[in-house]
């Protein structure tokens, strides 16, 4: 006999690719780690540890069609790579952070443009302009045994067929395994967390109907409309 007083909630999950499902525990996100974003965010990248928000486990979703938000009439895209952990732990040292990692998957992190300015100017939280509904949209997560350790490499992202980002991951300001170090000294990670690892210069404005094609090469691609 069960003591839970309502039905137990579905596990957030991400596909595999070649088989299999990844279950989510926690989503942790790197803000502004590629100089040229950071710039152009106004901020200077050279001044900067990494910092990390967070959005809930079921905000990530492996879908070809994305509701388009309510309350925002500035949606922004922001294409990343992703980390899948197996194993955790506190105060992992860079040497070792790789041999945590499951796979990795490209992601886009949309966010509220609009709620997220005006709640820095007002000095509050902005967790509503990241961490809302299906604001973490994914592809699938390919086993390290099939990519490796991506230290480099084109991160794009186009809407409607127009190149609106174009990046590599070697102009990481902090690479993964000084991502992973990091984040462990502030909590300690745990197999099923998501790390995405911030996104190149280009952000901007999507709205319905558009089409958002993401690709990392050597690990993948994503497709999604927004409805």
């Amino acid at each position: 006999m069960s003591d839970l007083v309502i039905d137990r909630p579905e596990p957030a999950m991400v596909p595999v690719l070649g088989g299999g499902v990844f279950p989510i525990r926690r989503v942790f996100c790197v803000g502004r780690n590629y100089a040229a974003h950071a710039r152009e965010m106004g901020s200077d990248p050279d001044r900067e540890p990494p910092f990390f928000f967070t959005k809930p486990a079921d905000a990530v979703r492996a879908s070809q069609q994305i509701p388009y938000p309510p309350a925002t009439s500035s949606l922004h895209f922001e294409m990343e790579l992703v980390i899948a952990l197996k194993s955790g732990g506190s105060m992992i040292s860079s040497a070792a952070a790789l041999d945590h990692v499951y796979g990795y998957a490209p992601g886009v992190d949309l966010t509220r443009r609009d709620l997220q300015d005006e709640a820095k100017s007002m000095r509050r939280p902005w967790d509503m302009s990241k961490g809302f509904d299906d604001s973490g949209p994914i592809g699938a997560i390919v086993p390290v045994s099939q990519c490796g350790h991506p230290k480099s490499g084109r991160i794009s992202l186009d809407v409607n067929g127009r190149i609106r980002q174009d990046g590599n991951l070697a102009d990481m300001i902090w690479p993964v395994p000084d991502i992973i170090a990091f984040l462990s000294q502030l909590v300690a990670l745990k197999p099923g967390d998501l790390i995405f690892t911030g996104t190149p210069e280009g952000v901007g404005q999507v709205d319905r109907g558009d089409t958002v094609t993401g690709s990392i090469e050597g690990v993948g691609s994503l497709t999604f409309q927004l409805v």
